[in-house]
């Protein structure tokens, strides 16, 4: 299904897609700001169900959309701990300068910023992977509310301030389950000294483009801290068990793929199953007729 885009603005590498709604119901004004790629088209059926239901919806995203590095060799083949996060570390830095090239050109363009502000928008939606909704919702004022399948390194935990214990919940890449022995333990803890040091490039660009605007010293968990709902893409049963708090949604649900009418044969044979359990049903029901033995 194609979304009832209508091309709305376009200036230096960016354009505003607005999205007007088909109903009379009164809705609110939302703006979106999505991450390019794949976490785009797990948040696309969320933007179209919310301009169905009446709202005034607003997507930016670049002019040029970018195709994305495969994490296959990081994440499928094997290879060693080392090699892993070597791997993902290389990678992720690509991406978040390109991420960071596309936030800077959207703050940097004032005509757009100016026509967000007199939007008078209620909400921002983003993914907050990438920190261009979060600072777009700061500088209008406006709540915001994220969607996502997690952030790098526990970011999302240290910005809600979910207790994250290193001795029940494993972390990324240790191969780790909720019960761990001693070793296992110190493991875990020598990993999460190691995402202080390699995560912190991935965020401290956006930490100078915010603190650039906001004219002060701004951290990412500072800015992560102020969503009012998190949406997050997974199951909490699917999980290792953890603390979180009142404004995690979990929505993993949104990620199955629409349910199909059965074919003829999976419905006979449901048919035939239930008239099964129909007869068992009445067999253990019925009253027993007594009869007195001859004896």
């Amino acid at each position: 299904m194609v979304l009832p885009f209508q091309c709305y603005y376009q200036r230096t590498g960016i354009f505003l897609l607005l999205m007007s709604s088909l109903t009379f119901a009164e809705g609110g004004k939302i703006l979106v700001v999505p991450q390019d790629g794949s976490h785009w088209l797990s948040m696309r059926p969320v933007v179209e169900k919310l301009q169905q239901n009446g709202h005034e919806v607003v997507v930016v995203v670049p002019s040029t959309t970018a195709v994305l590095k495969s994490f296959i060799d990081a994440h499928v083949i094997e290879q060693s701990l080392l090699n892993i996060i070597i791997t993902t570390y290389q990678s992720t830095i690509e991406i978040s300068k390109l991420f960071f090239s596309n936030c800077k050109s959207l703050l940097h363009n004032k005509d757009m910023m100016q026509y967000l502000r007199e939007s008078k928008f209620e909400v921002v939606l983003s993914d907050p992977t990438q920190m261009c909704g979060p600072i777009i919702a700061e500088l209008l004022s406006i709540p915001s509310i994220y969607f996502l399948r997690g952030l790098p390194c526990g970011t999302d935990s240290d910005a809600t301030q979910c207790p994250n214990p290193l001795s029940y919940i494993p972390r990324l890449f240790v191969n780790n389950s909720d019960n761990m022995i001693f070793t296992q333990r110190v493991k875990n803890v020598l990993v999460r000294m190691l995402e202080l040091v390699y995560c912190k490039p991935f965020f401290a660009q956006f930490e100078e483009l915010a603190s650039e605007f906001f004219q002060k010293r701004v951290t990412t968990v500072d800015l992560l801290s102020r969503g009012s709902v998190w949406l997050m893409r997974y199951d909490f049963v699917f999980e290792f068990p953890r603390p979180v708090m009142p404004n995690m949604v979990f929505i993993g649900g949104i990620n199955c793929n629409e349910k199909k009418k059965l074919s003829q044969v999976l419905n006979f044979i449901l048919f035939l199953l239930k008239r099964q359990e129909q007869k068992c049903l009445s067999i253990l029901t019925s009253k027993p007729n007594w009869q007195p033995l001859g004896i």
